[in-house]
């Protein structure tokens, strides 16, 4: 992620304020807000770049092995962003070991799954081993600055959920079949 030289300005400024609380203007706290939403907005569509880049590797996996150079690129592509290989793509490469980009892919990516379960285990014994309150809560978002005015008014309630309908019942939506009338027998009818 880059930042613009405004951007390094207000972050700088922001930082100054946490290590020596000072009161801060408004155009100063509205500037730090605008580049708390800035980063946001960067992390979700760094999060849409990646599910893009998942979906089309998936697509290139499905077309193998004539898709080879594309699905090569674009595993590359998706290691880069922070993609963690899975085992269908594991399985993949070993199947296009013969190709020396291939094998030189599949090395690498064995390293990075080994280590991506590896960090899985560890965080999962220390889930087991660390109360709940001490687990890291996501990001939260920035509402005000020390020495600053709040930038939005205390959190709206929410609306009470619509009350849920009772589920019907199957007579209620299926009725029950009339079962049909006989025809009257051949000597009841009347023969006009």
């Amino acid at each position: 992620m880059a930042f613009s030289a405004d951007e390094l300005r207000v972050l700088r400024r922001a930082l100054a304020v946490a290590l020596h609380p000072a009161p801060l203007q408004d155009e100063d706290v509205q500037d730090a807000l605008r580049l708390a939403e800035s980063v946001d907005e960067a992390v979700r569509e760094a999060g849409r770049l990646r599910a893009f880049l998942v979906d089309d590797l998936a697509r290139y996996r499905e077309a193998l092995p004539g898709s080879l150079s594309g699905y090569l690129e674009l595993l590359q592509d998706a290691l880069a962003a922070g993609y963690d290989p899975a085992a269908d793509d594991l399985a993949a490469l070993r199947a296009l070991r013969r190709n020396p980009a291939a094998a030189a892919l599949l090395a690498r990516c064995q390293i990075l799954a080994e280590r991506s379960v590896r960090a899985r285990l560890a965080r999962v014994s220390q889930a087991t081993t660390t109360p709940a309150a001490a687990t890291s809560a996501p990001r939260a978002r920035l509402l005000a600055l020390p020495g600053g005015r709040a930038a939005a008014d205390e959190p709206k309630p929410r609306p009470p959920a619509p009350a849920e309908r009772p589920v019907p019942k199957p007579s209620e939506v299926f009725p029950p079949r009339r079962r049909p009338v006989p025809p009257p027998p051949p000597e009841e009818r009347v023969a006009g």
